[in-house]
């Protein structure tokens, strides 16, 4: 941690308290490590930063010697919190003048210590140094547990957002199917004159099968324009409708038309987008056609 333990409340910064179990620290770890796991925060310089801290928080916590440990220093030192306020300003600096001299008189006697053994009883903060050293020699298997859980989440995290964000680009493609009886010679270069008044056309695809093609317009506008203004032919009018259901749907449920006052005239064709949108065309109407 870039902190002394001793210095931080892993509780608080789990989010759970003193006397909570295994199963909630655990718990509590995998909600805040996901929520600001590195991969998740690429922009955040201090997301890995607090992601290392939880995960030793974890391992502290979870290790029965290391948190009776650390839980010593944190009563000790809450304990000293509370002194210390009841203390006036004029005391509190005798006691910090005293406790220096202290300490430095204790670190003269371990330098003049001769080689004779001389037991001397370690602090809270150095039996919690010892286990935090021992973790780190020893590593924590409920940790990596617990990490490799995290990873998992976090890949379907991530395929989940994918498959929305498909869906997204999906949902901006404006296709509509186009049927006529199989009699009528609709070619494509007709239906191509017929449909790029109402604007710019991706692609168009004819059927395999006689009577039917898809057609995919560059913009909202301009497909419900076709949809809802092209007939074709009289001797042999063309039924167009969305692709995709929920369109139609949403179709069904409008109770106004385009603006008629468009000027169609203005509406030019432009060049077909990449090959790769005609053969993702071309791929859906062969689905289509072996539906039919």
């Amino acid at each position: 941690m870039t902190k002394k333990y001793e210095d931080v409340n892993l509780y608080e910064l789990l989010g759970i308290e003193p006397e909570a179990q295994e199963h909630d620290i655990r718990k509590a770890y995998r909600k805040k490590a996901l929520a600001c796991h590195p991969d998740k925060n690429p922009d955040n310089p201090k997301a890995a930063e607090l992601f290392h801290e939880l995960s030793n928080a974890l391992q502290v916590l979870t290790d029965t010697a290391a948190r009776l440990a650390y839980d010593k220093v944190l009563k000790s030192k809450k304990a000293a919190e509370i002194r210390h306020k009841q203390l006036d300003s004029k005391r509190q600096k005798l006691k910090e003048d005293l406790l220096l001299r202290e300490q430095e008189a204790l670190h003269a006697q371990y330098s003049r210590r001769s080689s004779s053994y001389t037991v001397v009883q370690k602090t809270d903060e150095e039996i919690l140094q010892e286990q935090i050293e021992r973790l780190r020699r020893e590593g924590s298997r409920l940790l990596e547990e617990e990490q490799r859980l995290l990873r998992e989440q976090l890949q379907t995290s991530f395929a989940d957002q994918a498959q929305k964000n498909r869906q997204s680009e999906e949902a901006q493609c404006y296709r509509l199917k186009i049927k006529w009886n199989s009699n009528g010679g609709y070619t494509e270069d007709k239906l191509m004159t017929y449909m790029k008044k109402y604007g710019d056309v991706v692609a168009l695809v004819m059927s395999k099968k006689c009577g039917s093609a898809l057609i995919e317009f560059k913009t909202l506008e301009a497909a419900e324009l076709a949809l809802a203004y092209e007939k074709g032919a009289l001797e042999n009018p063309l039924r167009i409708e969305w692709v995709d259901a929920s369109r139609k749907e949403a179709n069904s449920r409008k109770t106004q038309t385009p603006n008629s006052t468009i000027d169609y005239e203005d509406l030019v064709m432009r060049k077909l987008r990449q090959a790769e949108e005609r053969k993702r065309l071309i791929e859906q109407m062969q689905k289509e056609d072996e539906l039919e």
